[in-house]
């Protein structure tokens, strides 16, 4: 008897073990392909691996430092419960047939953020790309859009929070969550998640996608923080976003329709709950597309409009129409400076600063006066012992500017304050 019960511990712990070892090769190995699949966007370290008796797999420290970011997303804990042991070995072994139910957690996520966040190659894009849609004006200069620098001045020197994939029967579920901007969930209907070599699949695709964003209080400080740098109250900062968001719909053959703008209005100054409902087999997001000539009806039944509500409520006649892409001509006083003297209580203007001081005003648009006698205006994007650099916008993007910080005669930044030299 005795013996008996020896054999069964000794095979017990021998099973534990392959168990623990196989899961463990398995794990070892996706996360390889997984870095492999990414080499094109970045660098993936995988952490630590554990598991579970129930089924359980867990990475610690986790992260991923793309290519296109100058800071890197780490991941504290990521937790997938299969819901058996033999659900996870199959799911690791065979990635492409995952069961039918399971979930993944990613506690602790943490992406820094600085006054550059995109390396410049990113930036140095088209000139004759569209412009941005849903990048407001947040300067003084009408180019000058929201960045990671307005955030970090605004207080958030980071963004971090958690996550959640859940695979069900119904489909598929992602929650995002942030503890400064509010969070996002995405339910794919219908949908099942497939990995392939060629990267993350839902076979089938959805049958239709709602997308709920909450924004935790975030526009409204967006809003008063974009309306006081660029010199204007908060309405007629929103007049010109709007502005803005209407002439890069047209320069794409679009137009929004009247609640659209409403909608997008409302939202950018003063956030809250929205739940849109897509149909991700249409174009433009799957927001429905009409004819500029479309009356409304369309065979005695109502034109398609997006099934959308705004903290509770449903917003009707939600929609785009196609029309004649409209190439916008800018004004050269679009190009300066924003500011109303009558309306702001602080003059905005041209401010010396000096040069060993320059770090302090990164993600500001400064004037560099070289001793030679040439200036360079721009965003200030990046400080260190031997270099200053600056971003001149041009349109869809930034070109990068280095220059010696012996060769700087003058450091000019334009902002608010008391009368300034210009």
């Amino acid at each position: 008897m005795r013996k008996l019960l020896s054999l069964i511990v000794i095979l017990v712990l021998a099973g534990w073990g392959a168990y623990k070892g196989a899961v463990w090769w398995y794990a070892d190995q996706t996360m390889a392909e997984l870095r492999r699949s990414l080499s094109d966007h970045g660098a993936l370290e995988r952490g630590s691996i554990s598991s579970g008796v129930s089924g359980e797999l867990v990475l610690e420290n986790t992260r991923f430092q793309s290519f296109r970011l100058t800071q890197p997303l780490t991941i504290e804990r990521l937790h997938l419960q299969a819901g058996s042991p033999l659900a996870l070995l199959k799911g690791l072994h065979s990635a492409h047939d995952l069961p039918r139910s399971w979930r993944l957690e990613a506690s602790g996520w943490r992406l820094p953020l600085d006054a550059a966040m995109l390396r410049n190659w990113v930036t140095d894009t088209d000139e004759l790309a569209p412009r941005p849609l849903f990048m407001p004006v947040c300067g003084p200069d009408a180019r000058q859009q929201l960045g990671s620098g307005d955030l970090v001045r605004m207080g958030i020197n980071e963004l971090a929070g958690d996550a959640q994939v859940r695979q069900t029967s119904g489909g598929v579920r992602l929650e995002i969550h942030s503890r400064e901007s509010g969070g996002v969930e995405v339910f794919w209907q219908g949908a099942r998640v497939r990995l392939d070599p060629d990267g993350v699949n839902l076979t089938p695709s959805a049958e239709t996608v709602q997308v709920v964003l909450r924004d935790g209080g975030m526009m409204r400080r967006v809003t008063a923080y974009c309306a006081r740098e660029t010199g204007l109250p908060a309405a007629a900062w929103a007049d010109l976003v709007m502005t803005s968001f209407r002439e890069g719909l047209e320069s794409r053959g679009l137009q929004a329709s009247p609640q659209l703008l409403a909608l997008y209005r409302q939202w950018l100054t003063e956030g809250g709950e929205l739940v849109v409902s897509l149909d991700p087999k249409a174009a433009w997001a799957g927001i429905p597309l009409r004819d500029a000539n479309d009356s409304g009806t369309e065979g005695g039944e109502a034109a398609p409009a997006l099934a959308v509500s705004y903290n509770g409520a449903v917003v009707p006649d939600v929609y785009l129409s196609a029309i004649e892409p409209v190439t916008p001509t800018v004004p050269e006083q679009a190009l300066e400076p924003v500011v109303d003297p009558e309306k702001s209580p602080m003059v905005a203007g041209w401010q010396v600063v000096a040069t060993e001081h320059a770090g302090d005003w990164l993600g500001y648009t400064v004037r560099v006066t070289l001793s030679n006698g040439r200036t360079v205006e721009g965003r200030l994007i990046r400080v260190d012992e031997r270099q200053v650099e600056v971003a001149r916008p041009v349109d869809g993007g930034e070109v990068a500017y280095p220059m010696a910080s012996r060769a700087i005669d003058q450091l000019a930044v334009w902002r608010r304050g008391q009368t300034a030299e210009d």
